[in-house]
């Protein structure tokens, strides 16, 4: 057996609890050939776990190329910081020995807490980052993962199976699990694998609906960086389900103006007396898809139609909305088009171009302004945006007409200037034949 394997299967026990018999097979197999065989004995090594270790298989490699990108190790943090033990000696019986402080693999409930000796020390964490957080542990006790674990149950998350072991890297590194680039795939590597959720009575789809959410866009496709991910609204040491009664304090944290809104909506009193969530009972919770006009219509799309039906106050309501959105939206793109028609023909429409921006942005607003519920708050900013858009349709149809003037006096000027032309070659001509006529006399 190689010295990687007795070191797997005797060197990661507690030297406390080895017996004395896989003492002696560890002396025998790994400290008697190097008094026999000096010649072919390995050098002074700083750092024999690693000279160890790289040659093992996985999971208990460790190559010095990637523990030399881990935060510790870069910060000068060694093996022996979280496993003890002396890693200047090649020798077993010194390096993992109890005296060395040896502690060999740390089991998983007691990892938050091994983190948590530097994590939470204020004093010693200022060494490396005076504005690294030091209460990730305590938010983590808090968290359903860190309740769970309290009671015995190892299966949940802890540091590690987020943070990765050896190679730990900053969550501003794009290469870290934990970027919020990378964040949605760690969580799911436990949330959307069925077998390791079992008995936990939650669904495993949650990172499927993200996918396809506007908010996982922004954040990919887009690259936008505070787009939400899993963390901004479960949290991430302190990670909890946020409660029904909660959720629309989660989403207001970003989308503050349609909270209010909701607020002071005729919808407030009747979800709260239903224990409907806010946000989630039209847009869902995972699988936000981008807002559509259709929401508010009652077609097949219509999220409306799950509460109102045909007659009610709030069925007509809905319609009249939808309609008025439908409304300028359409005045819109007829301004659009008609613009578009003047600058394709060389007319210079581009303050036009620029207050239709303004109509584009009271759409917008009325779309927003929907979650009051009240149609007059609506027709406020539809009416607004209809103004602007007659404007720039006008200002179309002016550039057109425009156009067709400058054309009609272009035709007009080429007709003329082809008549003159054609005057000319005709005088011309009758000059030449009236020379030609004269000639015979002039040479009689």
């Amino acid at each position: 057996m190689n010295v990687g394997k007795q070191i797997e299967r005797l060197g990661m026990m507690n030297m406390a609890e080895r017996p004395f018999r896989d003492h002696v097979v560890l002396l025998l197999r790994l400290g008697l050939p190097l008094l026999f065989f000096p010649a072919a004995a390995p050098a002074q090594s700083e750092n024999s776990c690693l000279d160890c270790h790289a040659a093992l298989d996985p999971p208990l490699q460790v190559s010095p190329e990637s523990f030399g990108q881990d935060i510790h190790a870069q910060k000068g943090l060694t093996c022996t910081s979280c496993h003890g033990g002396d890693p200047s000696s090649m020798d077993p019986t010194v390096s993992m020995s109890r005296a060395a402080g040896f502690r060999g693999k740390i089991r998983r409930g007691e990892i938050p807490a091994l983190c948590a000796r530097c994590h939470s020390d204020a004093a010693y964490i200022r060494q490396f980052n005076p504005s690294l957080r030091t209460d990730q542990f305590s938010q983590y006790q808090t968290s359903i993962h860190g309740k769970r674990l309290a009671r015995g149950d190892t299966k949940v998350a802890v540091c590690a199976d987020c943070h990765r072991v050896h190679d730990i890297r900053p969550a501003s590194d794009a290469r870290s699990t934990v970027h919020p680039l990378n964040l949605a795939e760690t969580c799911a590597r436990c949330h959307s694998n069925s077998e390791h959720m079992k008995g936990y009575s939650i669904p495993t789809d949650q990172f499927a609906g993200y996918a396809a959410s506007v908010h996982r866009e922004a954040l990919i496709v887009r690259g936008d960086l505070s787009a939400p991910t899993c963390a901004t609204c479960h949290g991430n040491h302190g990670a909890a389900p946020p409660g029904v009664a909660s959720v629309e304090f989660v989403c207001s944290t970003c989308h503050v103006f349609q909270a209010q809104l909701f607020d002071s909506s005729p919808h407030k009193a009747p979800f709260e007396a239903m224990g409907l969530p806010a946000c989630v009972t039209c847009h869902s919770n995972h699988r936000i898809e981008h807002p559509t006009d259709a929401m508010i219509g009652m077609g097949s799309e219509s999220t409306c139609v799950k509460c109102h039906s045909p007659g009610d106050a709030g069925y007509e309501a809905a319609e009249n909305i939808h309609a008025r959105l439908a409304q300028l939206e359409t005045a819109i793109n007829t301004a659009d088009q008609v613009l578009d028609r003047a600058e394709r023909s060389g007319m210079e429409v581009s303050q036009a171009r620029l207050e239709q921006a303004q109509a584009r942005d009271a759409l917008t607003k009325a779309r927003v302004t929907f979650h009051s519920f009240r149609v007059t708050r609506v027709d406020e900013d539809v009416n607004a945006g209809l103004k602007v858009a007659a404007l720039t349709f006008q200002a179309g149809v002016k550039a057109l007409a425009e156009r067709d003037y400058r054309r009609k006096g272009l035709a007009i000027s080429l007709v003329t200037i082809l008549v003159v032309l054609m005057g000319l070659r005709l005088y011309v001509r009758w000059l030449e034949s009236d020379r030609q006529t004269r000639s015979p006399s002039v040479q009689e």
